[in-house]
């Protein structure tokens, strides 16, 4: 891996030039140990030894697992255990017609071994309606659900958490020196079908399984692993050390390449409302709605359900995204939401590609009186946006709100939705005639679907501080770094860099000036380009925006599809620079004086950050809040408009332009803008 050893060599040249470190804030480990009461001195090994008569079959699993999970679990780290009793296991044996724990395989034990132990601490305190942010020793993520008590059983306390939909915490958050114990009533089920055969079994989605097995797009469903993928061991074990700007980071290569497809699907129950009672029924709806999105080919492949032209297909291809997408990770999270966002005035929102060509669909979480995630919404809580457009959209069920199911498979999981989803020409038309701000992250499925139980995670986890591999202090004086997840040359979908490009995926931080917490590093000489996310037919502008104004950034040129867009930029200078003139809006006046501004800075290829982003946020609502546009370096940069027919790719090329083989560029988010959005004589674009 001579190309790995090179970025290895630039990233230690870039620590020892740098002498400058500033405190940031992150997200700890374990936000709420102090206030659990803990067992000094007792390991989780030392927990269950210590409760034999609770936990002996368990601990005999564990003993037998390939991996020693016991020797594990008595050293100095942070693991969650859930840890299920001995009348649990009796129970799991009993339903595979085994007498004892010595009838079960090895592969038996270390599966379950595996299931039950995340290696991270994860409190209640910690947990959402979703899934864990770490994935277990099984590379599989855990389901967290809730329900209330049902009082007339005798059931005390607020909450009820389960684990995968089934294994409910009867002893909840019991600290001990590495982690935290959970008691759990039964084993842990983790199906072990892939996403379609997933599908199949539930028994409420008949008509949707029917379209998908007509079409063939189980077929498009099947890939997990990609075997082709490898990458040496000092890469995904020892890492490097790198810095940028403020920070010192640890970045780690994936051990494996994952492939992760997300399904969002209406019950039977649903397409009967719409009076879809048979496949015809369902086969004519997508002929109704398809026909007139895309004209040109009505009638022409209505007879081969696999023609990707074919309506039906297009129905089930939409409801496809190839990405995992938990959902507590299909937008910023509650806990993001409370320190970043301005809630009052924008709905957080994620765009995606689906497996429909040349498609997009958006999830938003709105706040309020119709909080929760939604596909294809428009409009900020329960009112319209500023264009007088509110589109409700499909609501997206919490697994809290999904019955029994689990519906986690080994490569993706499904969501039920409470409203038929569609690509529809008002859905291009009207819903998606807005600002589309793709974050950084979302541009490609494999940062989407990065993550495995040592906690090479990419998008959406939050940053954990990693100590080095040999541990001790390091020349900057600090001992540990933030990990992140480096990738390939060849291995990320839609972008394409040469071997000198380090690119690496910052986890998520709070309180940090980057949107959504996290962005893309790219380090040294480095030369990318990116498919950009295919959006409906129109003319758009190209923004991006990026953290300014620090020493070590670098200066790019932009192209889009082969054609330079301006003159390089340096990223050096902030907005104060005399090239930029950035002004707050404080010292502007009024509205019109800050709207006029605002128009002759877009005119000079800059506009400030969003207000309904920034840091330091206590409650979600606006209080003691530093928005992006009230910082000078946190600016977009107009690069170009063009055209596109909504059936074609359009590439986006970055070059770093110095003579420097350290320089930086800290990738925030891309917004692709409608016409009718940046430039309309009846409506000024909103500052959010």
């Amino acid at each position: 891996m001579k190309a790995m050893n090179n970025i290895k060599y630039f990233v230690l040249v870039v620590l020892l030039l740098s002498s400058v470190q500033l405190a940031f804030v992150s997200c700890d480990d374990d936000p709420g140990a102090d206030n659990y009461y803990t067992f000094t001195g007792e390991m989780a090994s030392d927990y269950l030894h210590n409760r034999e008569d609770q936990f002996s079959e368990f601990l005999g699993i564990l003993g037998r697992s390939e991996t020693k999970v016991l020797d594990l679990l008595s050293t100095y780290g942070t693991y969650t255990v859930f840890a299920p009793t001995n009348d649990a296991v009796d129970a799991y044996l009993a339903g595979r017609g085994l007498k004892s724990i010595d009838e079960l395989s090895q592969k038996d034990c270390d599966t379950i071994a595996y299931t039950h132990i995340v290696k991270q601490a994860f409190y209640t305190t910690d947990l959402s309606d979703g899934t864990l942010p770490t994935s277990n020793m099984l590379d599989r993520y855990l389901t967290i659900s809730v329900d209330t008590p049902d009082v007339s059983k005798g059931e005390e306390g607020t909450v009820i958490y389960y684990v995968n939909k089934s294994s409910r915490m009867i002893v909840r958050d019991d600290s001990v020196e590495n982690g935290v114990v959970h008691t759990i009533n039964s084993v842990i089920n983790s199906a072990n079908d892939m996403l379609p055969d997933l599908l199949e079994k539930d028994s409420t989605i008949s008509l949707f399984v029917q379209a998908m097995q007509l079409t063939h797009m189980d077929d498009s469903l099947q890939r997990h692993v990609d075997e082709t993928y490898s990458c040496s061991v000092d890469s995904v074990e020892e890492g490097v050390r790198y810095h940028t700007a403020v920070e010192y980071e640890w970045g780690f290569w994936l051990k494996t390449r994952f492939f992760k497809y997300t399904g969002f699907v209406e019950k039977d129950e649903v397409y009967n409302a719409h009076d879809i009672y048979t496949i015809d029924d369902l086969i004519a709806y997508a002929k109704a709605v398809y026909d007139e999105a895309y004209p040109e080919d009505a009638g022409l492949y209505d007879d081969d359900f696999t023609d990707r032209r074919n309506p039906l297909n297009r129905f089930v291809s939409y409801h496809f995204m190839p990405i995992l997408g938990n959902y507590n990770e299909l937008t910023p999270n509650d806990l993001l939401l409370t320190c970043n966002f301005n809630r009052r005035i924008w709905d957080a929102a994620d765009w995606y590609e689906t497996l429909l060509p040349y498609s997009v669909i958006k999830c938003s979480y709105p706040n309020g009186s119709q909080a929760g995630r939604y596909l294809n919404r428009r409009g900020v809580q329960s009112h319209a946006d500023s264009r007088g457009v509110m589109v409700r959209g499909c609501k997206i069920f919490s697994p809290s709100e999904s019955g029994s199911s689990d519906m986690s498979a080994i490569n993706g999981v499904y969501h039920y939705i409470d409203d038929i989803l569609v690509y529809s020409k008002d859905v291009q038309d009207v819903v998606f005639n807005e600002r589309m701000r793709f974050d950084a992250t979302v541009l490609s499925p494999d940062f989407m679907s990065a993550g495995t139980s040592e906690g090479h995670n990419a998008r959406g986890r939050y940053a954990r501080n990693e100590a080095g591999p040999n541990g001790g202090e390091y020349s900057d004086g600090s001992e540990t770094g933030t990990r992140c997840t480096v990738f390939k040359p060849g291995y990320v979908r839609n972008w394409q860099f040469t071997d000198a490009t380090f690119v690496s995926v910052r986890n998520r931080h709070l309180n940090y000036w980057s949107y959504e917490g996290d962005e893309i590093i790219l380090l040294g000489r480095y030369n990318f380009t990116i498919r950009l996310p295919h959006v409906p037919a129109g003319t758009y502008e190209l923004r991006l925006q990026t953290c300014l104004d620090f020493p070590s950034r670098g200066i790019i040129q932009v192209y889009l599809d082969d054609h330079p867009c301006g003159i390089p930029i340096d990223m050096r200078n902030g907005g104060n620079h005399a090239s930029i003139g950035w002004q707050n809006d404080t010292s502007l006046g009024d509205e019109e004086a800050i709207n006029a501004f605002d128009k002759a800075f877009h005119n000079n290829g800059w506009m400030k950050g969003p207000q309904s982003y920034g840091s330091s946020a206590t409650n979600g609502s606006g209080e003691g809040y530093t928005p992006m546009r009230s910082t000078p370096n946190q600016l977009r940069r107009v690069y170009t408009t063009f055209y596109t027919d909504g059936q074609s790719d359009h590439y986006m090329h970055i070059k770093q332009v110095m003579d420097s083989e350290t320089a930086e560029f800290a990738f925030d988010y891309i917004e692709l803008v409608p016409r009718s959005v940046y430039d309309n004589e009846y409506y000024i674009e909103d500052k959010n």
